[in-house]
């Protein structure tokens, strides 16, 4: 019995302090426990208002294997039918399809962060028909960050002759898929270091024949990083295919081809410098071509403190007469620019740039006969070649590898590759 009385004691005196400490506890905090959070409240396709976890937000990506699900749909039948009322209903972060067709003189103006802005099924046309975002271009774009998939611009025609199909002016803006048609500039960017464009599986090609006008397929202006890959151009008329000013400039496995019909000036031009590496490219220009080199550094001397150009592994294709596959403006830059030519193949006439200052080796010609054509250029070496097995490792440079790891794939895009022990000069082993 005794024993019984001291454990209910004991019990008693437990429960006893329980209940003060839970009394103390809640003295020291009234507020009652928050909710659970369950995300950023949002605009669903059909106009309702949704939940989007935070991860999904942040990473403008679903959270699963599948794409992110969109929260605005355009299109004939839509809520939202043109892209000028959808960029004008944006929200950040939002999800935006576009159903397949021709969108006729709907100019946009993209003010928002982390937008994604694809196609749902085939690629739709933004058609200028004569109209433009501010005179400037069909699509302005000057977001945070913001990506545009699998979308189609043609005929931006504007006053002052640089009508682009999309005119990118702040944050950082990735195309991937996108295809960029008779515009007065495809792509044409503003001057801020802040910027950076990257620029993936594309195309680009027939600029607008306006006698005296110069309208690059691709203009990059003075910002911090550009990076392009697996793109092709085409077909340009006086201006350059693509033009960079900017401060780091990667340019990897693409197709730069102005073709039969084609009479751009630089098939790839780099005004001011920066650093520059350019690796794993086909660079072709047309016996009809206005200017004869085909890739050009410096012409406008230095805007950036630091000036490299690192040119590796691309096949440089020229079918004029005459011209310079490499031409750099040495004399303009007093403190030297480091220049690397390593491992290109050359096929044509004309010469090759050798630096005073870095490294110029494994740059070896082949003539059309020894190559087998694809994309309609004479681009890879036969399989009994002399040429292979040829040129060494080409090493890196400011943490970059030279070595390409991956080839552009016609008509668009790239693939990875495994390299043998047997390496060859040129974009394709």
């Amino acid at each position: 019995m005794a024993r019984k009385t001291a454990c209910r004691k004991l019990c008693l005196a437990m429960l006893t302090s329980l209940l003060a400490g839970s009394a103390l506890a809640q003295s020291a905090d009234q507020l009652p426990l928050a909710p659970d959070y369950v995300g950023e409240i949002r605009r669903s396709a059909d106009g309702k208002l949704i939940a989007v976890p935070a991860s999904e937000a942040a990473a403008g990506r679903h959270s699963g294997d599948g794409p992110a699900p969109a929260t605005m749909v355009v299109g004939s039948g839509e809520k939202v039918t043109t892209l000028s009322e959808a960029a004008r209903l944006a929200r950040d972060g939002e999800v935006i399809e576009i159903r397949p067709g021709n969108y006729r003189g709907q100019p946009a103006i993209w003010t928002q962060n982390n937008l994604l802005i694809r196609a749902a099924g085939e690629r739709p046309v933004m058609l200028a028909d004569g109209k433009s975002a501010e005179g400037k271009a069909i699509w302005v774009v000057r977001g945070g960050n913001i990506r545009i998939e699998n979308i189609e611009f043609r005929g931006a025609r504007v006053p002052d002759g640089n009508g682009a199909g999309i005119r990118f002016e702040k944050g950082q803006l990735t195309i991937h898929g996108c295809r960029f048609v008779d515009n007065e500039m495809g792509v044409l960017t503003a001057n801020s270091a802040n910027q950076t464009l990257v620029v993936a599986d594309s195309e680009f090609g027939d600029a607008p024949r306006h006698a005296g006008a110069l309208h690059h397929l691709l203009y990059v202006g003075a910002i911090g990083k550009f990076t392009l890959s697996g793109s092709r151009f085409f077909n340009g008329y006086l201006g350059h295919l693509v033009k960079s000013r900017a401060r780091e400039n990667h340019v990897l496995y693409n197709m730069l081809a102005d073709g039969a019909s084609g009479r751009a000036s630089y098939e790839l031009e780099f005004p001011n410098g920066g650093i520059a590496y350019v690796i794993g490219n086909v660079i072709a220009q047309s016996a009809e071509t206005d200017n004869p080199s085909l890739l050009a550094y410096g012409a406008e001397g230095p805007r950036w403190p630091d000036n490299a150009l690192y040119v590796a592994h691309n096949t440089l294709i020229n079918d004029k007469h005459a011209g310079n596959f490499l031409a750099v403006w040495a004399e303009k830059f007093p403190a030297g620019i480091d220049i690397w030519a390593i491992n290109n193949l050359t096929v044509g006439n004309g010469n090759l740039f050798r630096p005073a200052q870095g490294r110029f080796e494994g740059n070896l010609a082949a003539l059309r006969g020894e190559l087998i054509e694809y994309g309609g250029l004479p681009l890879r070496l036969t399989n009994p070649s002399p040429l292979r097995g040829t040129v060494r490792l080409p090493g890196s440079v400011g943490g970059v590898n030279l070595l390409p790891s991956a080839e552009f794939t016609y008509p668009v895009g790239s693939r990875p590759i495994r390299l043998s022990n047997v390496l060859s000069p040129g974009a394709f082993q």
